[in-house]
């Protein structure tokens, strides 16, 4: 019988000597705010879409979607994969080893290739690794699993130190984005500029039901999902501006799964298909401060 080894290759273990990073977390965490923004169920070919003719304004401002893969097939299992160091990696074929990562739990270090530019966090996720090193963790919820009236509903936002989610955030309000800012902007006047924050925020504006915001729909499908879209960015520079006011900060963007409608007789989510775990993704800087690194 052949006797399988769980000994780690010598050559996988230390810095990743080929990987190619656009940023070092260890010289943001600390200096920087931190916002990391979920557009939830969005997917790449409508966002993609939207970026090309322009429909998208605000975010085409901060740079192109790059495609990637969703680290799950629903809101829950991609965001725990999310919260740990797992964002959605680059669709194009990289080895496991050269990847960037923004985050990586630091006992991880000890087995595996460590990318010098990765922040390595202690605790069950990089948002209780965020709070050991003094940063305000704030949660916006949106979907289901935000809401924290059920147990199943309360692990993700129990994640964070502050957690906050209200009905009129729901997926079916219209005016769900917005209403969340409001509640945003009142938490963030509380901190000075002195304390760092890192706030996560679930936009579900693009989640179904997304019909209203096409006139005349009834039904969801492609053209509202990218009118759902087209609402988010006319009101996410508003989100952008509170942060600018704040100082220094560095923001993330991406979907967590999305969603299809009627592609291959499929509809929704929860499932393994292209169009589902297919995603866009962006990370940027607010302001001229990358030019700071």
């Amino acid at each position: 019988m052949t006797k399988i080894s769980n000994e780690v290759p010598k050559k996988v273990i230390g810095d990743v000597k080929n990987a190619k990073y656009s940023v070092n977390m260890n010289q943001i965490v600390g200096e920087y705010d931190i916002l990391f923004v979920c557009l939830d169920t969005l997917r790449y070919d409508v966002a993609y879409q939207e970026q090309e003719n322009n429909n998208t304004p605000v975010l085409n401002r901060y740079g192109k979607w790059r495609k990637c893969h969703a680290p799950g097939n629903y809101t829950f299992p991609s965001h725990m994969a999310m919260f740990v160091g797992s964002l959605p990696s680059p669709a194009e074929p990289i080895p496991l080893f050269e990847r960037e990562r923004l985050f990586m739990p630091k006992e991880f270090s000890s087995s595996m290739a460590t990318p010098k530019s990765a922040f390595l966090f202690e605790g069950s996720s990089f948002i209780e690794g965020l709070e050991k090193v003094e940063y305000e963790t704030l949660c916006i919820g949106g979907v289901g699993f935000f809401n924290k009236r059920t147990e199943i509903n309360r692990i993700l936002p129990n994640l964070f130190k502050y957690s906050y989610w209200h009905p009129s955030f729901s997926c079916h309000i219209k005016e769900s984005f917005e209403n969340q800012l409001n509640v945003i902007e009142k938490k963030l006047d509380k901190y000075s500029s002195d304390q760092r924050i890192f706030m996560y925020v679930n936009i579900d504006s693009i989640h179904y039901p997304n019909n209203f915001y096409l006139e005349g729909e009834r039904e969801d499908n492609v053209h509202t999902h990218a009118a759902a879209l087209r609402y988010v960015d006319s009101h996410i520079d508003r989100l952008f501006d509170m942060f600018k006011k704040r100082g220094k900060t560095f923001v993330i963007v991406c979907s967590d799964h999305g969603s299809c409608y009627g592609e291959d007789g499929y509809n929704f989510h929860c499932l393994s298909h292209e169009i589902v775990y297919t995603v866009p993704y962006k990370h940027f800087f607010l302001g001229d401060y990358a030019n700071e690194l």
